[in-house]
């Protein structure tokens, strides 16, 4: 699996780099610069990126800017975002996109290895996975305004599972209550938010955007 690194400090590049060689990736560039990123992705075009928001010239939102726009060349382009921040408006934008897979951690809850690889692996295959602090974060100021005020406080638990990637079983697993419990809370998400009954397991991912983009 090819992965290109975007990342400005060296020592986490290099760390970042070194990580995913020992697990079998294969790093086909690490740069250091939204502009190189975005030249790295449209050359390389791999399996996935992973991203800092802020990165040089301007260390603002500079990183993710690039990923939106190589996925606009490049439709599909799998992007794991890696950031110490929540950048709102474009990390809406690219969840927006069901163009391809995506992620976005925060770096101070990447407590593993396994962790970090089975995510990348994840939005490699097409998959969604997000901090629930990020959910959280995003969901912020829309918190009380439909359709979002709808859901319980349970339901939201396990929207915010599911954006992790999550199955039934898994969240069952978390919250200790039943497999049958998950699905009829799951049922009620779907319900509240206007997805009709659909054999699509993407309406999953489409739960987590419709919060997003309430």
């Amino acid at each position: 699996m090819r992965v290109v690194v975007a990342e400005d400090l060296f020592l986490l590049r290099d760390g970042l780099v070194r990580l995913l060689g020992a697990h079998g990736f294969d790093v086909a560039d690490a740069v250091e610069t939204a502009p190189d990123l975005l030249a790295a992705l449209i050359k390389h075009r791999p399996d996935v990126a992973i991203v800092d928001v802020r990165l040089p010239p301007s260390f603002t939102d500079d990183g993710l800017r690039a990923a939106l726009e190589a996925r606009a060349q490049v439709p599909g382009l799998p992007v794991v975002v890696l950031s110490q921040y929540v950048e709102q408006l474009y990390a809406r934008e690219l969840l927006a996109d069901q163009g391809g897979g995506v992620g976005y951690l925060l770096k101070d809850r990447v407590f593993n290895d396994d962790q970090f690889v089975d995510a990348i692996r994840t939005v490699a295959g097409g998959g969604t996975v997000m901090d629930t602090e990020v959910v959280t974060k995003l969901l912020g100021r829309h918190a009380r305004e439909e359709p979002i005020g709808r859901l319980s406080a349970r339901e939201r638990e396990v929207l915010g599972l599911m954006a992790e990637g999550r199955s039934n079983i898994a969240i069952a697993q978390r919250l200790f209550v039943s497999e049958k419990a998950v699905s009829k809370h799951t049922a009620g998400i779907f319900t509240k938010l206007g997805l009709a009954p659909s054999d699509d397991d993407n309406r999953r991912v489409l739960a987590v955007l419709a919060y997003l983009n309430a």
